[in-house]
C-alpha cells in the first residue's frame, strides 16, 4: 500500500515537473499569422495583447470568449484607447462560455461560422496547455497557433519559492489532467437568450371587438408618458 502511494506521488510530482517545463517562459517574438484570433478571458493583458495582434495583421478578426454578460463593448473600448476603432469592425464578444471547455465550444462555433482554418490562441502561459487540449478537441481540423501571455509572476526566476504561484500551478495541473481525461464541469456555456417573438396580428374579428371596446369607453386609451 505504501509502495503504491509512493509510486503515485512520484508520478504526480514527475508529471507536474513536465507540465511546468511546458509553460512558456516568455512571449513569442515572431508569430505565424492566422485567419482569426481567439482570446480567452481571465487576465487584463490578454485582451490588449489580442487586439495588438489584430492591429498588426496576425488575424482577420478577433473573438473574445468568456466575456461577462454585464460587460459591454464600450467598457472594453475604454481599456484600449489606441485601438478602439478595431472594436467596431473586427472584434466579436462571446458572452456564453463559463469555463475553458465553454471557451472551446464558443470558439468552435465562431470559427466555423467564419470559415476560418487557423487561429491564434491568446491566454496566460500557465493556462495555454489546457486551452490547447480543449480547443484541439473542439476544432481538430483547425491549426492552432499559441500566443502565451507571460505575467510578472511567471517571469520570476525562482517562481517555485512563491507559495501562491506554486498553488496556482498545482491547481492548473489538476485541471489539465482532468481535461486530458475529459472530466469537465457539468455546464460549459450559458443558455442562449430566447429570440424575441414577433407580435401576433389580430384577426378581423378581434380587431373589430377591440375597436368597438375602445369606442365604447372613451378616455381608456393609454396616454404616452
Amino acid at each position: 500500500m505504501a509502495f503504491t502511494a509512493g509510486t503515485l506521488a512520484l508520478l504526480f510530482v514527475g508529471g507536474f515537473a513536465v507540465f511546468t517545463t511546458a509553460i512558456a517562459p516568455r512571449e513569442p517574438v515572431q508569430l505565424k499569422p492566422a485567419d482569426g484570433i481567439v482570446v480567452l478571458t481571465g487576465g487584463a493583458s490578454r485582451i490588449s495583447d489580442g487586439v495588438q495582434l489584430l492591429a498588426s495583421g496576425h488575424g482577420q478578426r478577433l473573438l473574445i470568449t468568456g466575456v461577462n454578460r454585464t460587460t459591454s463593448q464600450d467598457e472594453i473600448r475604454r481599456t484600449l484607447p489606441d485601438n478602439d476603432h478595431l472594436l467596431d469592425c473586427c472584434v466579436d464578444l462571446g458572452h456564453r462560455a463559463l469555463n475553458t471547455f465553454g471557451n472551446a465550444i464558443e470558439a468552435a462555433e465562431w470559427t466555423r461560422d467564419k470559415h476560418f482554418r487557423s487561429l491564434v490562441v491568446v491566454t496566460s502561459a500557465w493556462h495555454m496547455p489546457r486551452a490547447l487540449v480543449e480547443l484541439g478537441r473542439a476544432l481538430p481540423e483547425v491549426e492552432l497557433v499559441a500566443y502565451p501571455v507571460v505575467t510578472d509572476r511567471m517571469l520570476t526566476a525562482r517562481w517555485w519559492t512563491d507559495p501562491q504561484t506554486v498553488k496556482l500551478l498545482l491547481k492548473e495541473y489538476l485541471k489539465y489532467m482532468m481535461a486530458q481525461a475529459k472530466i469537465r464541469p457539468a455546464q460549459a456555456v450559458a443558455p442562449k437568450a430566447p429570440a424575441a417573438q414577433p407580435p401576433v396580428p389580430a384577426t378581423g374579428a378581434q380587431a373589430s371587438v377591440a375597436g368597438s371596446a375602445a369606442g365604447s369607453f372613451p378616455g381608456m386609451d393609454r396616454k404616452p408618458e
